[in-house]
């Protein structure tokens, strides 16, 4: 079959979904790999190196729409939420593997099922133990969380460490991370690296084990939270009154921290609310606060994506797309997990559509222009 690897189209995204040494994998399957040209140039892969593992460039996008496969890191309503953001020109009976946002945009999902493609999508991947080596969104989570504690550090006008000097003794820095998923634990990891004193909050208490293993405190609020996650490991949406309690239990620790990372995230939904107008102002003049989840709208109610504001002297940070900012490692990661799942479900030249395989059955969304995931499906028979 013909794999084909487009340019990304999304302003300020450096990734490419397969990198050259991915390029040889398909390759020894009997697969042909279509890369347009400078894909990898901004990750630091240049187009020699393809060449040289055996991929065939080509310059235009409507070469790549002749392939039987398209791999991309970000597609349909992963572009934005609007309708019509998408305009690679895909062809009928096209199978789409990458980020498309499924569950937060169902209306975008339903515009490329008219085109007769079939999509797969990533953030679908269930945390099961044979998906491991597929798994998207924690490879990606890793990046972000290691990136916000070096943001915060940067930006924090004190240094992380202790240090005992000549001139006295410097305090080490107090950083709270909110979440203790893939991200909060490497942000966990980092700031502890880079010396700081780390407490962590989750709503999980079956975290607390994780998050004492990497040297930080874990945070315990007397909250009783049940259902914190879905049937596929990942976190669901909480009552608006079991926020409520979080917040003014989690205000005194944000009150006495020099940086708070927040990562709180529901896949497809917008980011809950967790640090308020009032906790920024009981901050500290000169603290940081990185907001993970800005993309979905953020965990402070100050966030603005994409940007960094500063209220009442606490500077307050909304990255977008962090993994983007180390594109070559982000792109060594991606590329492993998106060449593990299509090998997975490639069976000898064809998809393979077993409904049986958790991996195939919770990532394929459109089947052939059929959105056949019931989640989607469910989303748009409501709208």
């Amino acid at each position: 079959m013909k794999i084909a690897v487009p340019q990304e189209t999304v302003p300020g995204e450096r990734r490419v979904a397969l990198v050259p040494a991915s390029v040889e994998a398909f390759k020894k399957a009997g697969h042909e790999v279509l890369v347009q040209a400078n894909a990898g140039l901004a990750a630091g892969f240049p187009n020699s190196e393809y060449v040289a593992a055996g991929a065939t460039m080509v310059h235009g996008a409507e070469e790549l729409a002749q392939a039987e496969i398209l791999l991309r890191i970000r597609f349909g309503g992963a572009l934005g939420l609007q309708i019509g953001a998408d305009t690679f020109p895909f062809h009928p009976g096209q199978i789409v593997i990458g980020l498309c946002d499924p569950v937060g945009s169902p209306q975008v999902i339903a515009e490329l099922a008219a085109k007769r493609l079939t999509i797969f999508s990533l953030e679908l991947m269930p945390r099961i133990t044979r998906a491991q080596s597929m798994d998207v969104l924690s490879s990606m989570a890793t990046i972000a969380g290691y990136r916000a504690v070096l943001l915060a550090a940067v930006n924090l006008p004190r240094l992380f460490p202790m240090l005992m000097t000549a001139a006295g003794t410097i305090r080490a820095a107090k950083v709270f991370v909110v979440g203790a998923g893939v991200a909060g634990l490497q942000a966990i990891a980092t700031a502890k690296r880079l010396g700081a004193i780390v407490s962590a909050y989750d709503v999980r208490p079956a975290v607390k084990q994780q998050v004492e293993s990497l040297g930080a405190r874990f945070v315990e609020l007397p909250v009783a939270i049940s259902g914190a996650e879905d049937t596929r490991g990942y976190a669901k949406e909480l009552a608006e009154e079991t926020l409520a309690a979080q917040r003014r239990l989690m205000e005194e620790v944000v009150a006495e921290s020099n940086v708070v990372i927040t990562t709180a995230a529901v896949p497809g939904k917008k980011a809950p609310l967790l640090i308020t107008t009032g906790m920024v102002e009981r901050m500290q003049p000169g603290s940081v606060i990185v907001d993970v989840a800005a993309e979905r709208g953020g965990n402070c109610e100050l966030t603005q994506p994409g940007k960094a504001i500063e209220h009442r002297g606490v500077l307050i940070l909304g990255p977008v797309n962090l993994p983007s900012d180390v594109p070559f490692h982000a792109s060594q990661m991606f590329s492993r997990n998106i060449t593990s799942f299509l090998l997975h479900v490639l069976k000898k030249g064809e998809i393979d559509f077993n409904s049986d395989d958790p991996i195939i059955r919770d990532t394929l969304v459109v089947r052939q222009g059929e959105v056949v995931h019931p989640e989607v499906s469910k989303l748009l028979s409501a709208a």
